[in-house]
């Protein structure tokens, strides 16, 4: 039997924010572009959230929302240094770590739980070190699937701990809303709740046909994940092909300036990704949805290898330029770079001894 986590820092780019600065700590923090020029939310604390804000929104909406509220820029550099130190402590506890993105990864502790160490305990372990050595809490799921410890470590957030036992998926499952599962969309949810499919429950009892006729060739798997089935392993590593980041947006948008600040944005994600594994790319990728989710990507090919923020952004915003028309509005905006070289070499890792060894 798998014991899989999935670990999700709270608020990671606010909460960073609240760490370097004490005295906003507690308060309305809103991380993102400027208002006056179209930006828009990255994230938003808990106590922001109370008012309605999340990420994706125009900041001019957030500031009318709460305008106590405190804004702050963002910092990638920073919170890739943040998020280094908080996956390290993860492979501390195991070597079977799946990053997601900078602030979320699975881990599969099957091998070190024992009759007198729990996956809970693990989980608690973990929760205690991120805060003790880094300064951030971090919700934590436990189930013996990716899927549902990754709705789990939903479900109590900020600083959660949820289990779900072996045997009880379906059961956790039933009573959640059907937006919680993997791969339904806000239109898809919308849609399912309207044929009376409100809960994870409703939707495990559709029978096989019926997924396929709604969901095409991903309908079984689908199914299967509603039902609390997940066979998938984690991933500890792939080749690096290729670094992205996209946001979905909370309103369809053809406005030029959020669309360009959007990019910017997306452009220093990805410049992150590429610094912390020491790459270079050469094609820089753009990908857009449109509002009837018309989705399609363009791309361009620099002269030279670069990871910089900057070029990224303007290679970016050249092909979205090429994109925009009166009539066309926007629901997700992607960036991504490909084509990589080595920046330098890294220096080889140094077996690290597990935090639980000693258990």
């Amino acid at each position: 039997m798998r014991h899989i986590l999935h670990a999700d820092l709270d608020a990671f780019y606010a909460s960073v924010e609240q760490l370097d600065h004490p005295e906003i700590r507690g308060k309305p923090v809103i991380v993102g572009g400027s208002p006056e020029g179209r930006g828009v939310v990255a994230a938003a604390s808990y106590e922001a959230r109370k008012f309605g804000i999340r990420s994706a929104m125009p900041m001019w909406t957030a500031m009318q929302r709460c305008p106590q509220a405190i804004r702050m820029p963002l910092r990638f550099d920073r919170y890739h240094e943040i998020s280094t130190q908080v996956m390290e402590i993860f492979h501390d506890i195991t070597s079977l770590v799946e990053p997601l993105s900078m602030d979320e990864a699975y881990l599969d502790v099957t091998d070190w739980v024992k009759p007198d160490k729990s996956p809970e305990s693990i989980a608690a372990d973990l929760k205690r070190w991120v805060k003790d050595e880094v300064g951030l809490t971090i919700s934590v799921g436990v189930a013996t699937s990716k899927s549902v410890a990754k709705i789990a470590s939903d479900i109590d957030k900020p600083d959660g701990l949820t289990v779900v036992s072996p045997g009880t998926e379906r059961e956790f499952l039933a009573p959640l809303e059907v937006r919680k599962l993997w791969g339904i969309g806000p239109k898809a949810s919308e849609k399912l709740v309207s044929e009376g499919v409100e809960t994870i429950g409703d939707l495990a009892g559709m029978p096989e046909e019926w997924f396929r006729a709604r969901f095409g060739k991903t309908g079984p798997h689908l199914r299967q994940l509603a039902q609390g089935h997940d066979n998938r392993p984690i991933v500890v590593s792939r080749e690096t092909k290729s670094a992205s980041a996209e946001t979905t947006l909370s309103e369809d948008t053809g406005n030029p300036d959020v669309l360009y600040e959007l990019i910017a944005r997306l452009s220093q994600r990805v410049a992150s990704q590429l610094a912390g594994s020491k790459l270079q790319g050469r094609t820089v990728k753009l990908k857009l949805r449109l509002s009837d989710f018309t989705t399609f990507t363009r791309q361009t090919t620099l002269p030279y290898p670069d990871g910089s923020a900057d070029v990224i952004a303007d290679a970016a915003g050249a092909l979205l330029k090429k994109e925009l028309r009166p009539d066309r509005e926007f629901r997700l905006v992607g960036v991504g770079m490909s084509g990589f070289e080595l920046e330098e070499e890294a220096s080889p890792e140094q077996p690290q001894q597990g935090r639980l060894a000693g258990f």
